[in-house]
Formats: structure tokens, C-alpha cells, sequence
């Protein structure tokens, strides 16, 4: 009598296939995954040869100072819009100028521009402590501008200036003035009195100073802006020369 035959069972069904899978899974493993794969791990590393030490620098210390701007001697240039460049592009500002025509001629400086717009005398004051602590061999003094367009107490205006001068030149620092007038508009009495602040500084202090910083640029013909206040980048080369000219006392090569 014939047995029945048993289906087989879905357990027996699954045990076979895992098995199988596992099988092609072993096999897969024994072979590289791709031809790049052996073909590099079968091609030895060329050895490279160690780079040659540095030749030693001829430079002397001197040179070094020379040629990093960081290790020169600073002159700031500490002011408002007329020395920050207000209206010019980057780059053109009295401050820049300067700084070419002192490599020009051989003198090792760097020159910084601490110019901003609208500063009074009374925003120098509260700035003068960050000039200082940069520890600048010359600092151009230009201010009062602002304070003279805005009418304000020229005495106040001379004293914020007289504070300024006072502890540049305590720091040790050498200082120089620069002056700067007002509209005929501002009436002769107030312009007088503005005028007169300057020269009578630079005696207090017994400092080197310009009386007018826009000599030669104001009413010359692209010198000045439509404002009528403010130097071109034209002018402000100009007004470098008369920057270069107030300092080379104190110049050393």
C-alpha cells in the first residue's frame, strides 16, 4: 500500500532558502568587489623622498623690519571724513597717498587711517585711548571740522582738542596738528575764533602744524567734491603732500 506523500512544510521551505542565500553570500565574499578595487591594492606606493630642509635666510633683522609693515613704525592719521576719504573710492583717502609717497622717497613707515565721517572733537576724545594703545611713533592730528559746521562752544571744542594733544604726547608720541576753516556763511566773528584755536594749540604744545589742511586743493578745479567740503581721490594726493611736507622733520630713513 502506497504512503501518501507530505507536503513539505513552510519551516523546511524557509531553512532551505536561508541556506542557500547564506551559501551565495560566503561566495560573493571570497571575490573582489570590482577590478579597480584589486588593481590598486596589487600596485605598490612609490616612495616619496623627504623634502629638502629650507635654505637657511641671508635676511638680516633690519630687512625684516623693512619689508613687514607690522614691524615699522606707525603714523596714524586721527580724524574725521577728511581723513577717512569720505566720497572717495577705497584706497584714496589722504592717508593712502601718503603712504605711497613715503616708500616713494625711502622712508620705512606705515602709515594707518583712524579717520571716521562725522566725528566731532568730543568722538575723538572718547577714540584717542585706542590710538594710544597702538603705540604710533607720529600721530596727524585732524578735528573740529564737525564741531564748526554744528556751531558748537569753540572753547569746548579747543579743550576736547587741547585733551587730545595732551595725551598723544604724554604716550611718548610725536604729534602734529592739522587745521581746518569754515564757509564764509559761519560769519568772520565765529570764523576768527575757530581759525585762532589751531596755531595757539600748537604753541601750547610746541608741535609741528599745518594751518589749513586743504592748501592747494580747495577751489582748485577736481580737487574737491561737488560738496564743496571734501577732497576727490585728485585732491587727496595734494593734500598727502602737505602731510609729507608738515612731517619730514620728524623723518628717519
Amino acid at each position: 500500500m502506497t504512503q501518501p506523500r507530505v507536503a513539505p512544510s513552510l519551516s523546511t521551505i524557509a531553512f532551505v532558502a536561508l541556506t542557500s542565500l547564506a551559501a551565495s553570500l560566503l561566495l560573493s565574499a571570497c571575490k573582489p568587489a570590482n577590478k579597480n578595487a584589486q588593481t590598486t591594492a596589487a600596485v605598490p606606493t612609490p616612495t616619496q623622498p623627504a623634502p629638502a630642509a629650507p635654505a637657511p635666510t641671508t635676511q638680516s633683522p633690519a630687512q625684516d623690519a623693512q619689508s613687514s609693515p607690522s614691524a615699522q613704525p606707525l603714523i596714524i592719521c586721527f580724524g574725521d571724513s577728511l581723513t577717512a576719504g569720505f566720497g572717495t573710492d577705497l584706497g584714496q583717502s589722504y592717508p593712502d597717498h601718503l603712504q605711497h609717497l613715503l616708500d616713494a622717497d625711502g622712508y620705512h613707515y606705515h602709515v594707518v587711517n583712524a579717520g571716521i565721517s562725522g566725528n566731532t572733537t568730543k568722538d575723538g576724545l572718547d577714540r584717542v585711548q585706542l590710538v594710544i594703545d597702538r603705540h604710533p611713533k607720529i600721530v596727524v592730528v585732524e578735528f573740529g571740522g564737525n564741531d564748526g559746521l554744528r556751531g558748537l562752544p569753540i572753547d569746548q571744542t579747543q579743550a576736547n582738542l587741547s585733551s587730545i594733544l595732551s595725551q598723544l604726547q604724554a604716550s611718548g608720541a610725536e604729534v602734529v596738528l592739522a587745521g581746518i576753516t569754515l564757509p564764509p556763511s559761519y560769519g568772520p566773528d565765529y570764523i576768527k575764533k575757530f581759525d585762532a584755536m589751531y596755531p595757539a594749540l600748537a604753541k601750547q604744545y610746541h608741535i609741528h602744524f599745518l594751518p589749513f589742511l586743504l592748501k592747494d586743493v580747495y577751489g582748485v578745479p577736481g580737487d574737491m567734491q561737488e560738496d564743496a567740503t571734501h577732497a576727490t581721490a585728485q585732491g587727496n594726493q595734494q593734500v598727502a603732500r602737505n602731510v609729507e611736507a608738515l612731517l619730514k622733520p620728524l623723518l628717519k630713513k
